[in-house]
C-alpha cells in the first residue's frame, strides 16, 4: 500500500493511567512528504496475544508473496506502550520514518504486513490505521475468554508486568486497580491488568467493522486455527490474495512456565541486564563469555528451576465462576457474528 501524499498529524500523547484514557490517540501517520516508493502495511494482524497470533506471524512469513517485519511495533496503538520507555523495547518505532523503515526489506510486489496483538484491544488502532491504510485488510484472532485470560495473566508475570501470582486474585484487582491503586510499581503498561476489557469481543470487532466494513475483516476462532491449522492458514492466504498453495510448515509456540516469584524473577532480571550491559562493554568480553558459557549455561538451567514451574492444574471451580461471570460477552459476540460460540466454548446452560 503506497503512502499517500497528505495527512493530518495531532501530537503524539502517552498513557500513564491504568485504564485505557480517553482522548489518546495513537500517531496519525505524518505522511506528507513522504516519497511515494515507500509503502505501508497491505495487512495486519490485530490479535488478540496468546490466541496463535505468534504462530500465524510466523507462517506467514514463509510465504514468498509476504513481507513482515518484527511482530509488535504497535504504531497505531500508543496509548498502550509501555509508561516507561526506558524499560520499552529499545526497536519499537516512535516516528513515520522508523515505521516505513521496518518494510524497507520487502521486494517488489510483496504483500506488506504487519502484527501487534494490542491493536484489537485499543480504542483508537482501528480509526488510525483505517485513516492511513483505508484499503488493509485486518485478522483478528478470538480465544474462549476463561482460557485466553489465564494465559494471559501468566504472559503478565513473564513480562513483568504482573505481581500477583494468583490469577483469580488478579482478576478481583481489577475494581482497585481501575481507581490507580495496587498497581504494580513497574507495571510497563498497567491498562492491560484490566482484565475484563479484553475479552468484550463484539465491542473490539465492532470498532473494526466500523473503520473497515466487513469484507475487509477475517474473523478467526483460535479453536479452528490449532484443530484445523493448514486449512485455517490457506483462508488466510486467499483473504489476503496470495497463492494458497505455496507450502507452510506449521507452527507451535512452546507453553510458559509458571513464575514461582514474581519478586525473585524481577530481581534476577535485573541483575541479568546489568551483567550483560557491563559484559558487552568490559574490554575482553568476548573471550570470557566463551570461558564462561559453559559454567553460566549450567548456572541458568538451575535458577530456571528456581524460578519457575511447571503450570499448575487449572481449577476448573474457579474456571466455571468466571465463565458465568464471562457469559454475557461470548452471548453478544455470538449474536454479533452469527455463530454458536457459546456452545463451542462451553457456556451453555449450567456454564
Amino acid at each position: 500500500m503506497t503512502v499517500p501524499a497528505e495527512s493530518s498529524t495531532p501530537e503524539v500523547a502517552r498513557a500513564d493511567s491504568p485504564a485505557a484514557p480517553s482522548g489518546i490517540q495513537a500517531p496519525r501517520a505524518e505522511l506528507a512528504g513522504v516519497g511515494s516508493e515507500r509503502r505501508l502495511p497491505d495487512f495486519f494482524i490485530v490479535g488478540h496475544p496468546k490466541c496463535g497470533t505468534t504462530a500465524l506471524h510466523q507462517m506467514l512469513r514463509q510465504h514468498p508473496q509476504i513481507h513482515m517485519p518484527l511482530k509488535e511495533p504497535r504504531f497505531f496503538a500508543m496509548e498502550l506502550r509501555s509508561r516507561f520507555r526506558r524499560f520499552g523495547p529499545g526497536t519499537l518505532p516512535l516516528t513515520l520514518e522508523q515505521y516505513l523503515a521496518l518494510f524497507d526489506g520487502a521486494r517488489p510486489g510483496q504483500r506488506l504486513g504487519e502484527a501487534s496483538p494490542q491493536y484489537l484491544r485499543s480504542h483508537v488502532a482501528a480509526g488510525e490505521i483505517a485513516r492511513a491504510c483505508p484499503d488493509a485488510k485486518i485478522i483478528a484472532i478470538l480465544r474462549e475468554p476463561a482460557s485466553f485470560l489465564r494465559s494471559f495473566h501468566i504472559q503478565a508475570l513473564h513480562n513483568l508486568n504482573e505481581t500477583e501470582p494468583d490469577f483469580a486474585k488478579a482478576l478481583a484487582l481489577e475494581p482497585v486497580r481501575r481507581e490507580g491503586r495496587k498497581l504494580p510499581l513497574l507495571a510497563q503498561s498497567p491498562q492491560s491488568l484490566m482484565y475484563s476489557d479484553h475479552v468484550r469481543y463484539a465491542e473490539q470487532l465492532r470498532r473494526l467493522h466500523d473503520a473497515f466494513g466487513r469484507e475487509q475483516v477475517l474473523v478467526l476462532i483460535y479453536d479452528d486455527f490449532r484443530r484445523e491449522n493448514d486449512a485455517t492458514v490457506r483462508r488466510v492466504l486467499r483473504f489476503l490474495e496470495v497463492d494458497d498453495a505455496v507450502a507452510i510448515e506449521p507452527v507451535r509456540t512452546s507453553q510458559l512456565p509458571t513464575v514461582r516469584s514474581p519478586t525473585l524473577y524481577r530481581l534476577t532480571r535485573a541483575l541479568a541486564i546489568a551483567r550483560n550491559k557491563a559484559m558487552r562493554s568490559a574490554p575482553g568480553a568476548g573471550a570470557e563469555r566463551r570461558v564462561l558459557a559453559g559454567p553460566r549455561r549450567a548456572a541458568t538451567l538451575a535458577w530456571r528451576r528456581a524460578l519457575f514451574a511447571p503450570q499448575p492444574p487449572v481449577d476448573e471451580r474457579f474456571m466455571a465462576e468466571l465463565r458465568t461471570r464471562l457469559k454475557p460477552e461470548v452471548v453478544a459476540v455470538s449474536e454479533y457474528l452469527g455463530r454458536d460460540l457459546v456452545d463451542e466454548w462451553g457456556y451453555g446452560d449450567g456454564a
